[in-house]
């Protein structure tokens, strides 16, 4: 039976008490919520920090004491992934800080925000080799085809090391109203498929808006990994809202059942992450 990854993203770097309440954004709230999520089936947290504002933030200091307080509050076996979500704010350089001085065992990087041109390569490869020798879990974050072929290209001359690699496709990132459909997942896998990427990839997915339940499960019947929570959407299946990031892993997981699969060991899920081998 094929393992199959549950990751949860309860916070985002955008959405605020305002949008829901029980959105987790203290470091203290984020280790509660990613501990009721481990519980509820998660096998792995991505994490943002936000700043005394309440602001997206890539602070060094902010992610370490998160990953701190998440560790001590769901132990040892949570995989826990921080992200260089750039959100505008935030240049290749201040990514690539963070990610030296916070060293995480897994990290999410939107390449158009690190090598948004050539003349980025040079420091994202440095980047990504001192990631690869300390084996840290890199995920690369594709919004389209052209951007598959882009990291593709990336890796073929060495920028990005490696054979084997680990993508998430967030679905409805760019649609009318950020809602989602399963649909979208086409054009992608028929590009891994005739790209001949998909023995080389790990691949995930996440969704916005009330498509995210039938988005994921469709991901999961196609052979992908499964990326839930408030980041991406505060929905139940049913258009009810949830009441928290824990709900809507339950949610997910009671929809998966019908579908093959066994949860991700710890060391399963840093590989499907892209930890290098």
């Amino acid at each position: 039976m094929r393992g199959l990854g549950l990751m949860v993203a309860p916070t985002g770097a955008r959405r605020t008490k305002k949008d829901h309440p029980g959105l987790p954004v203290t470091a203290a709230e984020c280790a509660e919520t990613g501990a009721a999520c481990q519980a509820a089936g998660a096998g792995a947290v991505h994490l943002h920090v936000r700043d005394g504002e309440g602001l997206h933030s890539l602070d060094p200091k902010l992610y370490r004491d998160s990953v701190a307080r998440l560790q001590a509050a769901a132990g040892p076996d949570l995989v826990i992934q921080i992200t260089t979500e750039a959100v505008g704010r935030f240049t290749p350089a201040e990514q690539i800080a963070t990610v030296r001085a916070v060293e995480p065992e897994a990290v999410s990087i939107a390449v158009k925000e690190l090598v948004p041109d050539p003349s980025a390569e040079a420091a994202a490869k440095e980047l990504y080799a001192w990631g690869r020798e300390r084996r840290i879990a890199v995920q690369h974050i594709i919004y389209s085809v052209d951007e598959l072929d882009r990291m593709v290209g990336l890796v073929s001359r060495g920028v990005i090391p490696g054979h084997r690699h680990s993508v998430i496709f967030p679905l409805g990132r760019y649609a009318a109203g950020q809602e989602s459909d399963p649909a979208e997942l086409v054009p992608l896998l028929g590009r891994m498929r005739d790209g001949g990427y998909v023995e080389r990839f790990d691949w995930w997915v996440c969704a916005f808006g009330r498509a995210e339940t039938p988005s994921l499960v469709a991901a999961a019947a196609f052979g992908g990994h499964c990326r839930i929570g408030f980041e991406n959407s505060v929905f139940n299946a049913d258009g009810s809202v949830a009441a928290t990031n824990e709900e809507r892993v339950g949610e997910l997981r009671r929809s998966l059942v019908g579908i093959p699969h066994r949860p991700l060991t710890r060391d399963e899920m840093l590989r499907a992450l892209g930890r290098p081998d």
